[in-house]
């Protein structure tokens, strides 16, 4: 009986797929490259500290100092990125929930930063009919929602 188990095992084992196998291709490039600036972002707060300019923008803001509202958003939404990235690149099992949270809140900034801030903004801020960002993020968070039950009951390795 013992033997059986063993087997079943073995079989169980070895029909499971890696979890990165999962992540098509794209998204492990964006991984990778928001990995890095993730790594790069307390060189950032050192050299905002000793006062360089800090240029950061994604979703439509930007700024030029690590220190205004503004600024301190761009470094937790890279901050976010970072982290999601390293959890997909090892295999946790929290990486696909954490990654569809930060598609939302991504989608969520490019709205307001494309189709409600130009309204309500004093200054001279552009509408723009389509974000460059959300061709990535809607079929990223698409993606992800798919394959977060074969993730769950992947194995990491």
């Amino acid at each position: 009986m013992e033997h059986q188990q063993d087997v079943l095992t073995e079989i169980v084992t070895a029909s499971q797929i890696k979890r990165s196998k999962l992540l098509p291709w794209w998204i492990k490039i964006f991984m990778w490259i928001f990995l890095i600036i993730g790594f790069l972002i307390p060189i950032l707060l050192i050299a905002a500290v000793a006062g360089f300019d800090t240029q950061l923008a994604i979703y439509g803001l930007e700024t030029n100092n690590a220190f205004t509202l503004t600024g301190i958003l761009l470094i937790l939404v890279f901050a976010l990125k970072g982290f999601v990235s390293f959890g997909m690149v090892k295999e946790k099992d929290w990486a696909i929930k954490l990654g569809a949270i930060d598609a939302i809140l991504g989608i969520v900034i490019c709205v307001f930063t494309s189709y409600i801030y130009p309204f309500i903004s004093e200054e001279s801020a552009s509408f723009s009919l389509l974000k460059f960002e959300l061709i990535f993020l809607i079929p990223y968070l698409i993606k992800l929602l798919r394959i977060k039950n074969d993730w769950e009951s992947a194995r990491a390795y």
